[in-house]
């Protein structure tokens, strides 16, 4: 019975840890491609386009199918924002929202 619950924490706390390894990733994914978006030889496009090739190569394709970039006015500096909605990979029907939404900002350059 004790060797029954200590398996079940430890699922859990494996679960917690790869979610956030997911999460993590893909904020930094996010971030990387709104800096490559930002520069003033690129398109906010190109941003969303960076951030699912990394997305693709780090994690899988799955979390890369809803990618957006725009260009925003944030306290009069235009900023390239770009939003990643990617599902959170849980097991069970048990856990937080089935999806998870993160995003990166850059200044763009050339104000």
């Amino acid at each position: 019975m004790v060797g029954a619950l200590l398996i079940l924490l430890f699922l859990a706390a494996f679960q917690v840890g790869f979610a956030l390894f997911v999460r993590n990733t893909l904020i930094s994914d996010a971030t990387e491609g709104a800096r490559f978006g930002a520069r003033a030889d690129a398109t906010a496009d190109a941003g969303a386009s960076r951030t699912r090739d990394l997305i693709t190569r780090g994690l899988a394709g799955r979390f890369a199918r809803d990618v957006h970039a725009e260009v925003v006015n944030e306290g009069g500096a235009r900023v390239v924002r770009v939003t990643v909605v990617a599902p959170l990979p849980i097991v069970g029907p048990f856990g937080p929202a089935q999806t998870l939404t993160v995003s990166g900002r850059a200044y763009q350059e050339g104000q």
